[in-house]
């Protein structure tokens, strides 16, 4: 069984999903459950960071696929941060870089919300 957590914090009018672990088909629910309930408190503006994020399968990138037309139709954006170079290069590969804000460090992210670049 594949061990993977996602952990919820606030910065400013951000919600901060920190993903820990390891992201495939058998874990995407918990991410998609945590995204749920980022829309059902009308949060809108997520920032995932992926600092602990070990690996990604296509399962759970659909899950950023799945959500992100719907948080950007409510005004919001999904942006993602602070990815390990190996867990990047499964984002780039498939071209994640030209649908999703994906910045070095959650600040840079943070900034991006600041400035309105959503």
């Amino acid at each position: 069984m594949s061990n993977f957590s996602v952990g919820f914090r606030s910065s400013g009018g951000v919600q901060v999903l920190d993903l820990q672990g390891e992201l495939d088909a058998h874990t995407a629910s918990e991410l998609e459950a945590a995204i749920q309930k980022c829309q059902a408190e009308q949060r809108y503006r997520i920032l995932i960071n992926g600092e602990n994020l070990q690996y990604i399968s296509s399962a759970g990138l659909g899950v950023f696929m799945a959500y992100i037309e719907e948080v950007r139709e409510e005004g919001g954006d999904i942006k993602i941060a602070a990815l390990q170079p190996k867990v990047y290069n499964v984002f780039d590969l498939l071209g994640f870089p030209m649908l999703f804000d994906i910045t070095e460090s959650e600040e840079a992210a943070l900034d991006k919300f600041e400035d309105g670049t959503e």
